[in-house]
């Protein structure tokens, strides 16, 4: 397994042959503090001293009784052999054992091979009893940069319309993993593509034969596209560094960026040739992002995130002034320019056989919001409900008016400090102030 440079573990299963649940909470108990969270599932969970946490199990089967992820019936055996308990596992890499007593690795199903081969393979017939499975190799796949074997892909298929049986949360989870794992993303979708688990995510689904424009994207089609610039995301090093929501965030916001170019994708006139163009995609593939990302019900805090960039991911496009940046920062809350640039990178970075470089003009971005302050949150208001009562106003419905005009003007460029904010409310024509307010205006000048 070294071969594959995986970092070192921090938590370990531990399976315990020959030994019933009490039994083996009895010897643990020793050793550290026990958790009995898995109780149903024959697991208890210890916690030493070292900072390392280990499952130990009873082995047991797991029998399909009935529709649904709860629909299994639990039967702990302690005389179940090594090789009946791997053959539950999902996968042949997680069928693999190691005996601590005899240091050796016990390998009935040739997990140790597919590792090396980086072949994503099921380990049984099993396999078909939780349709979940497929979405955990779809997170494996892209996680470990994993092909899938032609049968584990063909017994995916036909057990595609399980998915209607997934709890929605479970599914979340596999994407999220997907979002905050993946080495190789690509490999996952591809593994959606090949199983024709895609069907079950239309805004992806849509992206494959979506034509582009050949000089703007020589890859190929939208789905293409998207693949390279996952991978392209998962290489970046701000990708890597960022906390695990962001990660999450940003990869989710590269998957879904074109979602709009299935609906908006025509032929035109452009420049004196015919050109493929999808005007609008932006803000069309900011509503199917939503959309995707409420069917899985993934937290608003990450949604509200991603549809922001989806929404602004064309800005590059844009002449970049400090009036459209002030502007952008506003717009992107509650994500911020900083995450909309890693966005911008890896969407450039996925049109091979293009050169894979940061953007001039996201590197010029980036230097212009720093610069204004603007890098890692949106402009706050200079003038405040407190300064208007400052002046002599008294709080009420205008109160509130006043304050959004002047933010309004402050991130147009109107003013850049508060004196500058005072002036510009004392030569505002909208407003008439009685004498008293405009007097102590004036002195603020």
């Amino acid at each position: 397994m070294r071969c594959l440079d995986f970092p070192p573990g921090k938590d370990f299963d531990v399976e315990v042959f020959g030994v019933d649940y009490e039994s083996l909470l009895n010897a643990l108990s020793k050793w550290g503090r026990t958790d009995l969270v898995g109780r149903s599932f024959g697991v208890v969970k210890l916690a030493t001293g070292s900072g390392h946490n280990y499952d130990f199990t009873v082995p047991r089967k797991d029998s399909k009784v009935a529709p649904g992820h709860k629909g299994f019936a639990v039967e702990f055996d302690p005389q179940i052999t090594p090789k009946e308990a791997a053959a539950r596992r999902d996968f042949t890499i997680n069928s693999i054992m190691y005996d601590p007593r005899a240091r050796q690795v016990i390998d009935f199903f040739g997990g140790v091979a597919d590792l090396k081969d980086r072949v994503l393979r099921h380990t049984s017939a099993a396999f078909a009893e939780d349709p979940l499975r497929v979405l955990r190799g779809m997170q494996f796949a892209g996680r470990f940069g994993l092909s899938a074997a032609p049968e584990t892909i063909a017994l995916s298929r036909q057990i595609k319309s399980g998915y209607s049986e997934l709890a929605v949360e479970r599914v979340r989870e596999e994407w999220l993993k997907w979002a905050q794992f993946s080495t190789v993303p690509s490999a996952g979708l591809r593994f959606l593509e090949a199983s024709e688990w895609i069907d079950h995510f239309p805004e992806i689904k849509a992206m494959a034969g979506t034509p582009q424009e050949p000089e703007w994207h020589p890859e190929g089609d939208v789905f293409t596209h998207t693949c390279h610039c996952c991978d392209a995301m998962a290489h970046l090093e701000t990708w890597r560094q960022a906390d695990a929501e962001s990660r999450i965030v940003y990869m989710l916001a590269i998957l879904a960026h074109d979602f709009g170019k299935p609906a908006t994708t025509r032929s035109e006139i452009k420049d004196g040739r015919m050109r493929i163009i999808s005007p609008g995609h932006e803000e069309t593939g900011a509503g199917l992002a939503e959309t995707f990302l409420d069917r899985i019900r993934t937290p608003s805090a990450i949604r509200e995130r991603v549809v922001s960039l989806v929404r602004n991911h064309l800005f590059h496009s844009q002449e970049i002034t400090d009036r459209a940046i002030r502007r952008l920062a506003r717009r992107l809350e509650p994500e911020n320019i900083h995450g909309l640039c890693v966005v911008l990178t890896a969407d450039s970075m996925g049109r091979p056989p293009r050169p894979a470089v940061e953007p001039e003009n996201v590197k010029l971005l980036l230097s212009r919001a720093h610069e204004l302050e603007l890098k890692q949150q949106a402009p706050r208001p200079l003038l405040l409900g407190r300064h208007l009562i400052e002046i002599g106003l008294q709080p009420g419905e205008q109160f509130g008016h006043i304050l959004e005009r002047a933010f309004d003007a402050q991130v147009e460029g109107a003013f850049g400090d508060l004196k500058g904010a005072f002036r510009w409310l004392a030569e505002c024509p909208e407003f008439q102030f009685p004498d008293d307010v405009n007097t102590k205006l004036r002195q603020r000048l």
